[in-house]
């Protein structure tokens, strides 16, 4: 009865945490089972007047004797679960993050980024009550009936066969609600996924929202969406409050059945008043455990819908990663043919043809959605599923490994990741071997020594994302850490966007001085910036439509020309306006 036999031999080190967490329990039932005996004995003899020093001693010692031990137990069950717990959290949390590890830097062509983090989290947080309460008492379930019936059938065998026979009403029970609940709660954990996806979406793009005045209508669909989610959790609320009803009353009734034939067998004087006393006090005991056990099951039926989606993730196919690693260094990159679509029923890039040849200067430009940062993205080896070819030399790119590929070629995005740390700790990660002495000259060339040194130096303090820096620190101490990587390929995918002019100016001066000894393809909207390139490739609706140097380009009064002519136009009235 949900016993997951996969999920169990992959967290096998918790077998032994299960294992000592039933043995504490029942420990403590037949401490229990002691001292209901030791109590009923004393009352039995005061009711008989049979009362001594010795057997209020006696009883006293037991009782305390058993309350010492049925704490330790409780104890020693806790921190059982505790450590299967733990067990649980740290093996599926290392597998999904390795799971990632191997697909790649593509992995969100097979998942969602929002379903992976709630898998991780809260997913593998459900599990927890799985490993840590429902196996254990699962099996002492099993175990404490049979431990009473034996020690009841000594006083009354048909009072004890009657409760055993009472007691696996629960688990029928459970077993039948079983099947509804999967559906309802594989349901449940949908909803609960797309949900935080659009969550994570309209999050992250919040400013957008704001500024296109479009978070109203984006808020009516989250509300949408956050009341079918209201109305499936209520159901898997009402299917958890109803089957919890049905086991409380075949609990209680069939202990008041255990009582009733008690009192009877007393009254017709088949068994004594203590054993009539210890059966009504232990009557409750055959149902407890396996009561507690419906109780975990729905919370431990939500973990196992939850592993489903784990092991979803875990069983995503992985591409076979080649054995030989390319030599990327010195090599020409040369694109043919190459088609890309996210959609199977709208491609992007039309089998377009490129070259960047060894220590060149080549950029690509043309308006938003034309396909240049997915040609950056299929480079980085994100994007796998494309057509055509790639290569760098003679090697197809997707036969080269992803780490060479991260070795050889650096990417420098418009929102480059900064890491919660110190700034050491991001540019230690651009070269793990750098001296403070090269880490200081990297700041120089980027002209942010002066600040980081009247802040705490290399130890001062990142927030995620660098957000207590500038949007123009933020790209400097990015292009320090891509500067001491050191890779003989760069690509900058509009890396002076939504920056001050001045940080503007200086990093375009880095990339022009890159280009003189490293491969650098340069992705920009604007057209000023490219100038200095040995070669500009202008991409229009997923085609290339032209090629050349940029005065060979203006010179053709085409594509480049029309777009080079609208921001000069743009770029001059600006200039004037602000005169």
């Amino acid at each position: 009865m949900m016993i997951n036999k996969r999920l169990i031999s992959t967290v096998s080190e918790s077998k032994k945490y299960v294992a000592g967490n039933v043995a504490f329990q029942w420990v403590g039932l037949a401490s229990n089972i002691t001292m209901m005996a030791s109590i009923t004995k004393l009352l039995s003899d005061v009711f008989e007047n049979n009362i001594s020093t010795k057997s209020v001693g006696s009883a006293l010692a037991a009782t305390v004797i058993a309350l010492v031990v049925r704490f330790i137990c409780a104890i020693g069950a806790s921190r059982m679960g505790y450590l299967s717990s733990k067990e649980v959290k740290m093996k599926l949390r290392e597998m999904i993050y390795s799971k990632l590890l191997r697909i790649g830097a593509a992995y969100n062509e097979k998942v969602q980024t929002s379903e992976v983090i709630q898998v991780a989290v809260e997913g593998v947080d459900q599990l927890e009550t799985y490993f840590g309460a429902y196996l254990p008492q699962f099996f002492y379930a099993m175990l404490a009936p049979v431990t009473l019936f034996v020690v009841m059938s000594f006083i009354s065998l048909p009072c004890a066969v009657v409760l055993l026979i009472c007691v696996p009403l629960i688990p029928v029970t459970i077993v039948a609600i079983q099947r509804w609940a999967k559906k309802l709660l594989s349901k449940y954990w949908g909803q609960y996924t797309a949900l935080g996806d659009s969550f994570l979406e309209n999050l992250q793009g919040l400013t957008t929202l704001k500024i296109y005045k479009s978070d109203k209508f984006k808020n009516e669909q989250m509300n949408e969406q956050a009341e079918k989610f209201r109305k499936i959790t209520m159901k898997v609320l009402t299917m958890q409050l109803n089957s919890i009803t049905i086991m409380d009353l075949i609990a209680y009734a069939g202990a008041a059945l255990g009582i009733i034939i008690s009192v009877s067998q007393f009254r017709s004087g088949s068994i004594s008043l203590w054993g009539c006393l210890l059966i009504i006090l232990l009557s409750a005991d055959f149902f407890i455990p396996m009561r507690q056990l419906g109780s975990f099951f729905h919370i431990a039926m939500n973990g196992m819908a939850a592993s489903d989606k784990i092991f979803r993730l875990i069983d995503l196919d992985e591409a076979k990663e080649p054995e030989a690693a390319a030599d990327i260094k010195g090599k020409d990159i040369a694109i043919d043919g190459l088609t890309f679509s996210y959609t199977e029923d709208r491609e992007i890039l039309h089998g377009i043809n490129l070259c960047f040849p060894e220590n060149s200067f080549t950029a690509i430009v043309g308006e938003s959605g034309c396909g240049k940062s997915t040609i950056a993205s299929i480079l980085m080896g994100r994007n796998k599923s494309y057509g055509g070819s790639v290569t760098v030399g003679s090697v197809q790119i997707s036969d080269i490994a992803e780490k060479e590929i991260m070795k050889n070629i650096t990417y420098i995005g418009h929102n480059s990741y900064l890491f919660k740390g110190t700034v050491r700790d991001n540019l230690l990660m651009g070269r793990p071997s750098a001296s403070d002495d090269e880490l200081w000259a990297v700041l120089r060339k980027v002209k942010l020594a002066d600040f980081i040194r009247s802040e705490k130096g290399l130890d001062t303090v990142l927030n995620e994302k660098g957000s207590n820096l500038s949007g123009g620190q933020c790209q400097r101490l990015a292009l320090a850490r891509a500067i001491l990587h050191d890779s003989p390929i760069y690509i900058f995918d509009e890396a002076t966007s939504n920056i001050d002019v001045e940080s503007e100016n200086d990093i375009m001066e880095l990339v022009h001085a890159l280009a003189k000894t490293k491969t650098v393809i340069l992705i920009s909207h604007r057209l000023a910036n490219v100038k200095q390139a040995d070669n500009i490739y202008v991409l229009e609706k997923g085609n290339v439509a032209e090629s050349g140097s940029h005065d060979e380009l203006v010179k053709n009064e085409n594509a480049y020309y029309k777009l080079w002519s609208a921001q000069q136009e743009l770029e001059n009235y600006t200039g004037k306006e602000e005169r």
